[in-house]
């Protein structure tokens, strides 16, 4: 058994190579994901007030930020439109038009970028209803499951065809992995991935992004029929095995830090990929507390990402990616 003076642990920490020798988490650029916002327009840049440093970009403005992703050494980013209120509909029609912004977006950047950057894009439905939830709503106001994933199929094949790389199905229907994999390979997609967002909670820190997709204030109720509840562990496993199954390439727990047991449970069970979603109300918290004085962001932000590694991420979505990647590059 070891024993003082014998080890002294903090041999290993006097030196800051030594440090870096022996350290256990790395984090490198290639763990990012960069997630954008998209609008209408021509060069237009939106700032979203409840997200600091955060803004919508026209498609042209998100073929930029998609280089500049390149050039970070960030591999892949992920799209969420703010569709128009007038395009907006009870059914969400906008999410099948092949010519909407998420999939002017895609083009937009395979054509800036080619295949030097993934394209992962998200299927619900709550970017474009008017009544903000993920889904079509029956008219006893239950989000009506089966009828729901006939449409997120056509949306997902809608953004492969525009040049999705991976499809990341957010909505929490039951069933929608199998059939959206189903649907790709049957449309000649096999090689288009499906990261599920498999462990999704109803959650109070999805605020701000709802701001910047338009939902926040369209929407009616709440979704705690078809997201998680906070309180619950073993039913995100239920939910992970299910959409392996089914045909998930990776899964993704989300939000992030409040989960990170979940996170560590899925990678101990289960051997595919997970990815977590430092979702935007935590990314509000980094910025406010560094504007209060209560730490120093940069510090901040970078404890929080190596403690998604460290429970077992392959990777990370954050609004801090391109400042973590530059602070990685030195």
């Amino acid at each position: 058994m070891r024993s003082y003076p014998n080890t002294r642990l903090r041999r290993t920490r006097a030196h800051a190579w030594s440090r870096a020798m022996v350290r256990e988490t790395v984090l490198t650029p290639a763990d990012l994901i960069w997630p954008l916002f998209v609008t209408d327009g021509q060069g237009v840049e939106d700032p979203v007030g409840s997200l600091p440093g955060v803004s919508r970009w026209s498609v042209d403005g998100i073929a930029a930020r998609a280089k500049e992703a390149v050039e970070l050494g960030i591999p892949c980013i992920a799209l969420f439109p703010n569709t128009q209120a007038h395009l907006r509909s009870e059914k969400g029609d906008e999410a099948l038009n092949p010519d909407n912004l998420m999939c002017r977006a895609i083009r937009a950047v395979r054509d800036a970028c080619g295949s030097d950057i993934g394209i992962l894009t998200d299927v619900a439905l709550d970017p474009y209803t008017t009544h903000g939830q993920d889904g079509l709503v029956g008219d006893a106001g239950y989000v009506a499951n089966d009828d729901t994933v006939a449409v997120l199929v056509d949306q997902a094949l809608n953004q492969a065809e525009a040049g999705a790389d991976i499809i990341a199905p957010s909505d929490m229907m039951d069933g929608r992995v199998k059939a959206i994999r189903m649907a790709l390979e049957m449309g000649g997609h096999p090689n288009v991935q499906i990261m599920s967002y498999a462990a999704k909670y109803a959650s109070a820190f999805y605020g701000p992004f709802r701001d910047a997709v338009g939902s926040g204030g369209r929407l009616v109720g709440d979704k705690k029929t078809y997201q998680m509840d906070s309180a619950n562990a073993s039913e995100a496993l239920a939910e992970v095995a299910l959409d392996i199954a089914e045909g998930a390439d990776s899964v993704m727990v989300k939000p992030g830090l409040a989960y990170l047991d979940i996170i560590w449970r899925v990678k101990e069970r289960f051997e595919v990929p997970v990815f977590a979603y430092q979702v935007s109300g935590e990314y509000a918290l980094i910025e406010a507390g560094a504007a209060a004085g209560a730490g120093d962001r940069d510090a901040l932000l970078m404890e929080k990402l190596i403690a998604f590694k460290r429970a077992g991420c392959s990777g990370v979505l954050t609004y801090h990616a391109p400042v973590a990647a530059r602070l990685l590059h030195g």
